[in-house]
Protein backbone atom coordinates (compact mmCIF):
# COMPACT_ATOMS: atom_id res chain seq x y z
CA UNK A 1 0.00 0.00 0.00
CA UNK A 2 1.37 3.35 -1.11
CA UNK A 3 -1.55 5.71 -0.14
CA UNK A 4 -3.24 6.92 3.06
CA UNK A 5 -7.26 7.69 4.34
CA UNK A 6 -8.89 8.41 7.26
CA UNK A 7 -10.63 5.45 7.96
CA UNK A 8 -11.94 6.49 11.72
CA UNK A 9 -13.74 9.24 13.48
CA UNK A 10 -14.62 10.87 17.18
CA UNK A 11 -15.56 13.69 18.71
CA UNK A 12 -16.26 15.14 21.91
CA UNK A 13 -18.92 17.92 22.50
CA UNK A 14 -18.55 19.73 26.16
CA UNK A 15 -22.02 18.84 28.17
CA UNK A 16 -22.45 22.46 28.91
CA UNK A 17 -24.37 24.59 25.85
CA UNK A 18 -23.68 28.37 26.20
CA UNK A 19 -26.79 30.73 24.52
CA UNK A 20 -26.50 34.30 23.17
CA UNK A 21 -28.53 35.51 25.79
CA UNK A 22 -25.90 33.82 28.38
CA UNK A 23 -22.87 35.53 27.05
CA UNK A 24 -24.69 38.57 26.57
CA UNK A 25 -25.45 39.21 30.67
CA UNK A 26 -22.01 39.68 30.87
CA UNK A 27 -21.05 41.48 27.24
CA UNK A 28 -22.61 44.95 26.31
CA UNK A 29 -24.17 43.01 23.42
CA UNK A 30 -27.25 41.51 21.96
CA UNK A 31 -27.92 37.78 20.94
CA UNK A 32 -29.55 39.02 17.41
CA UNK A 33 -26.36 41.29 16.79
CA UNK A 34 -24.41 38.09 17.97
CA UNK A 35 -25.46 35.87 15.01
CA UNK A 36 -25.52 38.35 12.43
CA UNK A 37 -22.78 38.69 13.05
CA UNK A 38 -21.12 35.24 13.10
CA UNK A 39 -23.78 32.91 12.42
CA UNK A 40 -23.79 31.72 16.32
CA UNK A 41 -26.77 30.69 18.39
CA UNK A 42 -24.51 28.31 20.55
CA UNK A 43 -21.28 26.96 21.98
CA UNK A 44 -19.84 24.37 24.39
CA UNK A 45 -18.38 25.74 27.40
CA UNK A 46 -15.90 22.71 28.99
CA UNK A 47 -16.40 21.88 32.70
CA UNK A 48 -13.65 21.40 35.09
CA UNK A 49 -13.79 17.49 34.53
CA UNK A 50 -13.57 17.73 30.85
CA UNK A 51 -10.12 18.80 30.16
CA UNK A 52 -8.37 18.81 27.02
CA UNK A 53 -6.85 15.11 27.69
CA UNK A 54 -10.12 13.97 28.58
CA UNK A 55 -12.02 15.50 25.55
CA UNK A 56 -8.75 14.77 24.15
CA UNK A 57 -8.50 11.18 24.74
CA UNK A 58 -12.60 10.53 24.37
CA UNK A 59 -12.33 12.02 20.82
CA UNK A 60 -9.38 9.70 19.45
CA UNK A 61 -10.81 6.26 21.44
CA UNK A 62 -14.23 7.07 19.55
CA UNK A 63 -12.23 7.57 16.35
CA UNK A 64 -10.30 3.87 17.10
CA UNK A 65 -13.10 2.29 17.82
CA UNK A 66 -15.16 3.90 14.60
CA UNK A 67 -11.75 2.23 12.56
CA UNK A 68 -11.70 -1.11 14.48
CA UNK A 69 -8.22 -0.33 15.41
CA UNK A 70 -6.63 -1.13 18.97
CA UNK A 71 -4.65 1.25 20.78
CA UNK A 72 -1.31 -1.35 20.66
CA UNK A 73 -2.28 -0.83 17.08
CA UNK A 74 -1.74 3.05 16.54
CA UNK A 75 1.95 4.27 15.83
CA UNK A 76 1.91 8.08 16.14
CA UNK A 77 0.01 10.51 17.90
CA UNK A 78 -0.78 14.19 16.41
CA UNK A 79 -2.29 16.49 18.59
CA UNK A 80 -3.30 19.75 17.23
CA UNK A 81 -4.21 22.65 19.54
CA UNK A 82 -3.58 26.54 20.54
CA UNK A 83 -5.55 26.57 24.25
CA UNK A 84 -2.98 23.94 25.71
CA UNK A 85 -0.67 26.70 27.10
CA UNK A 86 2.61 25.84 28.54
CA UNK A 87 6.07 25.54 28.65
CA UNK A 88 6.31 22.21 28.14
CA UNK A 89 6.03 21.19 24.17
CA UNK A 90 5.13 17.39 25.15
CA UNK A 91 3.21 17.19 28.10
CA UNK A 92 -0.47 16.85 26.59
CA UNK A 93 0.17 14.31 23.59
CA UNK A 94 1.74 12.23 26.21
CA UNK A 95 -1.07 12.71 28.38
CA UNK A 96 -3.36 11.83 25.91
CA UNK A 97 -1.31 8.91 24.28
CA UNK A 98 -1.32 7.06 27.99
CA UNK A 99 -4.88 7.91 28.66
CA UNK A 100 -5.49 6.17 25.04
CA UNK A 101 -3.63 3.58 25.91
CA UNK A 102 -0.94 4.34 23.01
CA UNK A 103 2.41 3.06 23.39
CA UNK A 104 3.49 5.67 20.40
CA UNK A 105 5.21 8.55 19.84
CA UNK A 106 2.99 11.79 20.16
CA UNK A 107 3.60 15.12 19.66
CA UNK A 108 1.89 18.48 19.67
CA UNK A 109 0.75 20.67 16.51
CA UNK A 110 0.45 24.11 17.19
CA UNK A 111 -0.06 25.70 14.14
CA UNK A 112 -3.94 27.57 15.71
CA UNK A 113 -7.10 27.26 13.62
CA UNK A 114 -5.27 25.67 10.96
CA UNK A 115 -3.45 23.28 13.13
CA UNK A 116 -5.93 19.89 12.26
CA UNK A 117 -5.32 20.23 8.51
CA UNK A 118 -1.43 20.33 9.09
CA UNK A 119 -2.17 17.53 11.77
CA UNK A 120 -3.77 15.29 9.03
CA UNK A 121 -1.12 15.96 6.40
CA UNK A 122 1.75 14.85 8.75
CA UNK A 123 0.03 11.89 9.74
CA UNK A 124 -0.70 10.94 5.97
CA UNK A 125 3.67 11.52 5.25
CA UNK A 126 3.98 9.37 8.50
CA UNK A 127 1.62 6.28 7.02
CA UNK A 128 2.78 7.02 3.12
CA UNK A 129 6.28 6.89 3.68
CA UNK A 130 5.69 3.51 5.77
CA UNK A 131 7.15 4.92 8.99
CA UNK A 132 4.12 3.74 10.82
CA UNK A 133 0.74 2.22 9.69
CA UNK A 134 -1.77 3.94 11.59
CA UNK A 135 -1.27 7.65 12.70
CA UNK A 136 -4.33 9.21 15.05
CA UNK A 137 -5.19 13.18 14.86
CA UNK A 138 -6.73 15.04 17.37
CA UNK A 139 -7.74 18.82 17.29
CA UNK A 140 -8.39 19.87 20.60
CA UNK A 141 -9.66 23.05 22.18
CA UNK A 142 -10.80 24.69 25.66
CA UNK A 143 -10.84 28.45 24.39
CA UNK A 144 -13.21 28.94 26.99
CA UNK A 145 -9.88 29.42 29.03
CA UNK A 146 -8.51 32.36 27.04
CA UNK A 147 -12.17 34.32 26.98
CA UNK A 148 -12.36 37.98 28.44
CA UNK A 149 -15.88 37.63 28.81
CA UNK A 150 -16.03 41.30 28.32
CA UNK A 151 -13.84 41.67 24.96
CA UNK A 152 -16.47 41.96 22.00
CA UNK A 153 -14.22 40.87 19.57
CA UNK A 154 -13.58 37.79 21.45
CA UNK A 155 -16.26 36.65 23.90
CA UNK A 156 -18.93 34.86 21.68
CA UNK A 157 -16.67 33.72 18.85
CA UNK A 158 -14.80 30.61 20.61
CA UNK A 159 -15.73 27.36 22.35
CA UNK A 160 -14.55 24.02 23.79
CA UNK A 161 -14.34 20.41 22.25
CA UNK A 162 -12.46 17.89 19.85
CA UNK A 163 -12.50 15.97 16.74
CA UNK A 164 -10.12 12.96 16.17
CA UNK A 165 -9.51 10.89 12.91
CA UNK A 166 -7.53 7.54 12.06
CA UNK A 167 -5.60 7.27 9.27
CA UNK A 168 -4.20 4.35 8.22
CA UNK A 169 -2.57 3.28 5.07
CA UNK A 170 -4.67 2.29 1.70
CA UNK A 171 -4.17 1.30 -1.48
CA UNK A 172 -5.40 4.60 -3.03
CA UNK A 173 -4.50 8.01 -1.67
CA UNK A 174 -7.60 9.30 -0.38
CA UNK A 175 -5.27 12.14 1.61
CA UNK A 176 -3.87 14.88 -1.10
CA UNK A 177 -0.77 17.12 -0.82
CA UNK A 178 -1.46 20.18 1.50
CA UNK A 179 -1.15 23.85 0.54
CA UNK A 180 -0.01 25.31 3.00
CA UNK A 181 1.64 29.49 3.94
CA UNK A 182 0.24 32.71 5.72
CA UNK A 183 0.80 36.32 6.46
CA UNK A 184 3.25 36.73 9.20
CA UNK A 185 3.15 40.30 8.78
CA UNK A 186 -0.74 40.08 10.29
CA UNK A 187 0.07 37.58 12.97
CA UNK A 188 -0.44 40.40 15.28
CA UNK A 189 -4.33 39.88 14.41
CA UNK A 190 -4.62 37.44 16.62
CA UNK A 191 -2.95 37.04 20.15
CA UNK A 192 -2.94 34.84 23.16
CA UNK A 193 -0.51 36.52 25.62
CA UNK A 194 -1.16 37.66 29.51
CA UNK A 195 -2.40 41.28 29.38
CA UNK A 196 -1.43 44.02 31.77
CA UNK A 197 -5.00 45.10 32.31
CA UNK A 198 -5.75 41.05 33.82
CA UNK A 199 -3.15 40.86 35.80
CA UNK A 200 -5.04 37.98 37.74
CA UNK A 201 -5.45 36.19 34.54
CA UNK A 202 -3.66 33.96 32.31
CA UNK A 203 -3.41 34.16 29.01
CA UNK A 204 -5.71 35.94 27.25
CA UNK A 205 -6.84 35.59 23.45
CA UNK A 206 -7.58 38.59 21.67
CA UNK A 207 -8.42 39.22 17.48
CA UNK A 208 -8.70 41.85 15.22
CA UNK A 209 -11.64 40.53 13.47
CA UNK A 210 -12.13 43.50 10.55
CA UNK A 211 -8.44 42.52 9.76
CA UNK A 212 -9.16 38.43 10.08
CA UNK A 213 -11.96 38.84 7.55
CA UNK A 214 -10.49 40.90 4.73
CA UNK A 215 -7.46 38.66 4.80
CA UNK A 216 -9.85 35.75 4.55
CA UNK A 217 -11.85 36.51 1.63
CA UNK A 218 -8.69 38.03 -0.02
CA UNK A 219 -6.52 35.12 0.53
CA UNK A 220 -8.82 31.97 0.80
CA UNK A 221 -10.33 31.65 -2.45
CA UNK A 222 -7.31 31.54 -4.55
CA UNK A 223 -6.11 28.84 -1.48
CA UNK A 224 -9.25 26.63 -2.85
CA UNK A 225 -8.52 27.00 -6.55
CA UNK A 226 -4.79 25.77 -5.97
CA UNK A 227 -5.97 22.91 -4.35
CA UNK A 228 -8.09 22.05 -7.27
CA UNK A 229 -5.75 22.96 -9.97
CA UNK A 230 -2.81 21.23 -8.35
CA UNK A 231 -5.43 17.70 -8.64
CA UNK A 232 -7.01 18.41 -11.49
CA UNK A 233 -9.93 18.93 -10.18
CA UNK A 234 -13.39 21.67 -10.33
CA UNK A 235 -15.49 23.08 -7.70
CA UNK A 236 -18.14 20.79 -9.44
CA UNK A 237 -16.01 17.89 -8.65
CA UNK A 238 -15.86 18.56 -4.73
CA UNK A 239 -19.03 17.03 -2.74
CA UNK A 240 -17.99 18.91 0.73
CA UNK A 241 -16.41 21.90 1.89
CA UNK A 242 -15.23 21.83 4.92
CA UNK A 243 -13.78 25.03 6.51
CA UNK A 244 -12.54 25.95 9.68
CA UNK A 245 -15.79 27.37 10.99
CA UNK A 246 -14.43 30.63 12.41
CA UNK A 247 -17.34 32.64 11.08
CA UNK A 248 -20.49 31.89 9.40
CA UNK A 249 -20.35 35.03 7.07
CA UNK A 250 -16.52 34.18 6.12
CA UNK A 251 -17.78 30.37 5.23
CA UNK A 252 -20.17 31.61 3.21
CA UNK A 253 -18.48 33.97 1.14
CA UNK A 254 -15.06 31.86 0.49
CA UNK A 255 -17.70 29.33 -0.70
CA UNK A 256 -19.47 31.29 -2.90
CA UNK A 257 -16.45 32.90 -4.21
CA UNK A 258 -14.85 29.64 -4.82
CA UNK A 259 -17.68 28.24 -6.97
CA UNK A 260 -18.68 25.50 -4.28
CA UNK A 261 -22.56 25.95 -5.12
CA UNK A 262 -23.22 22.91 -5.61
CA UNK A 263 -21.34 21.16 -2.68
CA UNK A 264 -22.61 20.86 0.82
CA UNK A 265 -20.93 23.63 3.32
CA UNK A 266 -20.15 22.45 6.85
CA UNK A 267 -21.56 25.48 8.58
CA UNK A 268 -20.87 23.46 12.58
CA UNK A 269 -20.71 26.89 13.69
CA UNK A 270 -23.87 27.91 14.54
CA UNK A 271 -24.55 25.40 16.93
CA UNK A 272 -20.79 24.82 18.09
CA UNK A 273 -19.08 28.03 17.64
CA UNK A 274 -15.14 28.11 16.64
CA UNK A 275 -13.63 25.76 18.01
CA UNK A 276 -10.09 26.38 16.48
CA UNK A 277 -7.75 23.56 15.60
CA UNK A 278 -11.12 20.79 16.52
CA UNK A 279 -13.45 22.67 14.58
CA UNK A 280 -12.87 20.63 11.16
CA UNK A 281 -12.96 17.38 12.79
CA UNK A 282 -16.23 18.43 15.09
CA UNK A 283 -18.03 19.45 11.62
CA UNK A 284 -17.25 16.58 9.86
CA UNK A 285 -18.66 14.47 12.32
CA UNK A 286 -22.13 16.76 12.21
CA UNK A 287 -22.03 16.38 8.64
CA UNK A 288 -21.59 12.68 8.64
CA UNK A 289 -24.31 12.14 11.73
CA UNK A 290 -27.23 14.60 10.47
CA UNK A 291 -26.50 12.30 6.92
CA UNK A 292 -25.43 15.89 5.13
CA UNK A 293 -22.40 13.91 4.14
CA UNK A 294 -20.90 10.43 4.05
CA UNK A 295 -18.63 7.85 3.63
CA UNK A 296 -16.29 8.30 0.50
CA UNK A 297 -17.69 11.78 -0.23
CA UNK A 298 -14.47 14.23 -1.57
CA UNK A 299 -14.19 17.13 0.86
CA UNK A 300 -11.78 19.91 0.47
CA UNK A 301 -10.46 20.82 4.31
CA UNK A 302 -9.04 24.10 4.57
CA UNK A 303 -7.69 25.41 8.26
CA UNK A 304 -7.01 29.35 8.47
CA UNK A 305 -6.57 31.93 11.43
CA UNK A 306 -3.56 33.20 13.92
CA UNK A 307 -0.46 33.32 11.97
CA UNK A 308 -1.76 34.38 10.23
CA UNK A 309 -1.61 31.44 8.47
CA UNK A 310 -3.75 28.70 6.50
CA UNK A 311 -3.47 24.72 5.56
CA UNK A 312 -5.86 23.16 3.33
CA UNK A 313 -6.20 19.79 1.38
CA UNK A 314 -8.43 16.97 -0.66
CA UNK A 315 -9.74 13.88 1.54
CA UNK A 316 -12.05 11.32 1.38
CA UNK A 317 -14.22 11.00 4.38
CA UNK A 318 -14.00 8.32 6.89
Amino acid sequence: MSGAAMVGLGVFRPRRVVGNEEICRVLDSTPEWIVRRTGISTRRFAQADETLVEMAATAGQKAMADAGVSPAEVDRVFVATMSHVSDDPVDLPSAVAERMGVRAPAVQVSAACAGFAVALRMAADAVTTARARTALVIGVERMSDLLDLTDRSTAFIFSDGAGAVLVAASSRSEIGPAVMGGEPSLAEAITVRRRPELPDRGPVIRMQGATVYRWALSELPGVVERILRGAGLAPGDVDVFLPHQANIRIIDAVAQSAGFGGAVVARDIVDQANTSAASIPLAMERMRSSGQAKRGDLALLLGFGAGLSYAGLLATLP
